[in-house]
């Protein structure tokens, strides 16, 4: 049995470059930007207008003048006008060009019109107020965003401005999601005694959702020869495979054996953890394949603490940052494995993170997971964790 810190080394050792696509700019959101995103023009690319008003020359108004004769008015979207005679002005619209022969802009609120004149009737007027310099912002061929950023609005809004309409992109992972078991029917059925509905499975896919995966969904029963089938079809179909259950040492546990018959290379299998003690990870030339127990505050937790941080790595994002909550309440831990409680979130004025710890009845407890907000890690080595000592915590909601 390996240390959670062993099996985190192991699994971000073993990331994957998908490669790149091209996708177009009202798919791109939430994406990895594989590419620069630069200039295509000077920023603004002329001198702008930024606020409604009146344009006028300065030194006309440094020279005494205080009322304007309006000439005509610039708008937004119109080609640039000439103030003919410094002594007036031309009523300015915001994103308009400034017009020629003007270099300060006076906002109406600052201002009184009457009779096609402008009266300023404030005392204080600076140098190119109101007029946004051109260049002034980037020049041509400035990187506006780099490569590896998440394409958020803010990234969407820049690659319109540039005339982007498709953006280069980490290419996704195929993944599907397998989970094993007779005992397993679908959510629309009505179980027998002995029967249990899917739950794993769709709790996975809609946490791979969230993290941008659109995840393919199967069942294979426990009878070696479809297991061997099925995984063999995923490894040639599939870039990443999840499985929830047979990982064990029960009779009906054949996947590591058939995973290894297949060619998969087994990296790890027993975990110093709990919950999510027998967890199978390997890969081969194909695929990489995490089989996660079938208990679902074991799927779930390790979904979190090592799918999601090997998915950002192969994405090429920077490495998963842990925050770090302080516990309500004394608890007490005796098995000498890291174990990852169940905690509900709160933020303190301070803003501090508070976990209180939310008893389950074990890692088979599914409502429990909706009852807690998060995992706290509690580091192995220890029985005793003290009310107010702070540890790492991975934040589900």
């Amino acid at each position: 049995m390996i240390t959670v810190k062993e099996a985190s080394e192991i699994v971000l050792n073993n990331i994957q470059d998908f490669g790149t696509e091209e996708v177009s700019l009202e798919h791109s959101v939430n994406r990895i930007l594989k590419e620069n995103l630069t200039a295509d023009r000077d920023f603004p690319p002329f001198n702008r207008v930024s606020m409604d008003g009146i344009a006028i020359q300065f030194e006309s108004y440094q020279n005494g003048h205080g009322i304007f004769e309006i000439e005509g008015l610039q708008a937004a979207g119109s080609p640039q006008k000439t103030l003919k005679n410094k002594a007036n002005c031309l009523e300015a619209m915001t994103g308009a060009v400034l017009p020629k022969n003007t270099d300060t802009v006076i906002r109406y609120e600052d201002t009184e019109i009457e009779n096609g004149q402008a009266k300023i009737t404030i005392e204080e007027i600076r140098f190119k107020q109101n007029a946004h310099q051109k260049v002034t912002d980037r020049k041509a061929g400035d990187i506006l965003v780099k490569s590896g950023n998440i394409i958020s609005p803010a990234e969407i809004g820049v690659a319109a401005t540039i005339g982007k309409t498709h953006l280069k992109v980490a290419k996704l992972p195929k993944v599907v999601i397998i989970s094993t078991g007779d005992e397993l029917v679908e959510v629309s059925e009505k179980p027998l005694p002995h029967q249990i509905r899917k739950s794993n499975v769709h709790n996975l896919w809609a946490t791979f959702l969230r993290w941008g995966i659109q995840a393919e969904k199967r069942h294979l029963n426990d009878e070696k020869e479809e297991i061997r089938k099925g995984l063999k079809e995923c490894l040639k179909n599939f870039d990443v495979i999840v499985m929830s259950g047979g990982v064990s040492k029960g009779k009906f546990d054949f996947i590591p054996e058939i995973l290894e018959e297949l060619g998969v290379q087994k990296l790890f299998h027993r975990v110093r953890q709990r919950p999510g003690k027998p967890f199978w990870f390997g890969r081969s030339d194909e695929a990489t394949v995490f089989a996660f127990p079938g208990n679902p505050a074991s799927t779930f937790m390790c979904a979190n603490r090592y799918f999601r941080p090997w998915l950002r790595a192969s994405l090429g994002l920077d490495s998963f940052e842990y925050q770090y909550a302080v516990l309500e309440e004394d608890f007490e831990f005796k098995p000498d494995l890291t174990y990852f409680l169940q905690v509900k979130i709160s933020y303190q004025k301070d803003g501090q993170i508070s976990a209180k710890p939310i008893a389950g009845r074990g890692s088979g407890d599914l409502a429990n997971l909706a009852d807690a907000d998060g995992f706290m890690e509690l580091p192995r080595g220890q029985n005793l964790f003290k009310k107010g000592d702070a540890h790492p915590v991975i934040i589900y909601r």
